[in-house]
């Protein structure tokens, strides 16, 4: 049986659309309108109101992938990945930083289209390591005022490819996440560049390449790239 609370919001958001999928991503992208902005999501206010959330954590727990897309599986599990963090934040808060919960990535585990994972193997096992797709790196926000900007609707199997060229260059092009330094010819950039390395250099590339590729203004490829401290502070309101 469907759980009752995402039963609930399918007919509450979506009574025009068919399919259990379509209900959790239009379900979604009004929660996201609704709690986020500009990057900052209004964590107490989710709190006062639970239902929401707990209608899509519970939709993310027992949705049935077996015959969709591709596309719908990697939204799926990027949306999945944002709602989780969100919702374990709720259930901590108030607290200053996803730091401050033990075991927050690689102990806790979640229910996802009845499988039991972590935030850290849903990253990995569900999107890096099928999709060997970098720009997930901007889609995916782990509650930290060092991620990129959470975006404030729900990513679309119709319009992924875009939504996640979007973020990226969003991100790349933000003066305040990527820092230049032309007088020392040095740009500094996020550790994400550090922690996953390996997502950014494939088929001989450079992390300056990598990002070039999504640059207004091309860096030059002699600067020096340095990594700048994570703010593992929360990104609340």
């Amino acid at each position: 049986m469907k759980p009752i609370l995402c039963f609930l919001l399918s007919l509450t958001f979506v009574q025009s659309q068919s399919g259990e999928i379509d209900n959790f991503f239009s379900s979604t992208d009004q929660f996201f309108k609704k709690y986020v902005a500009q990057g900052k999501v209004d964590y107490a206010l989710i709190k006062k109101n639970k239902t929401q959330i707990d209608g899509l954590v519970q939709c993310i727990g027992s949705m049935n992938l077996a015959a969709q897309a591709q596309s719908s599986k990697k939204a799926f599990y990027i949306n999945a990945y944002n709602v989780l963090v969100i919702s374990s934040i709720v259930e901590a808060y108030p607290v200053k930083s996803p730091m401050d919960i033990p075991g927050f990535f690689d102990k806790k585990l979640h229910r996802v289209a009845g499988e039991m994972l972590t935030l850290n193997a849903l990253e990995k096992e569900k999107l890096l390591a099928p999709t060997q797709d970098a720009r997930l790196h901007f889609a995916l926000v782990c509650a930290a005022k060092s991620c990129p900007l959470l975006m404030n609707s729900a990513f679309r199997p119709d319009q992924l490819d875009k939504q996640l060229d979007d973020r990226t260059r969003i991100t790349i092009n933000d003066p305040k996440w990527l820092v230049i330094k032309s007088n020392q010819k040095q740009v500094d950039v996020s550790k994400i560049f550090e922690w996953y390395a390996g997502d950014f250099t494939r088929d001989d590339q450079t992390v300056l390449g990598w990002i070039n590729q999504f640059r207004t203004s091309k860096i030059p490829t002699n600067y020096k790239v340095a990594y700048y401290e994570y703010d593992w502070s929360l990104n609340g309101k």
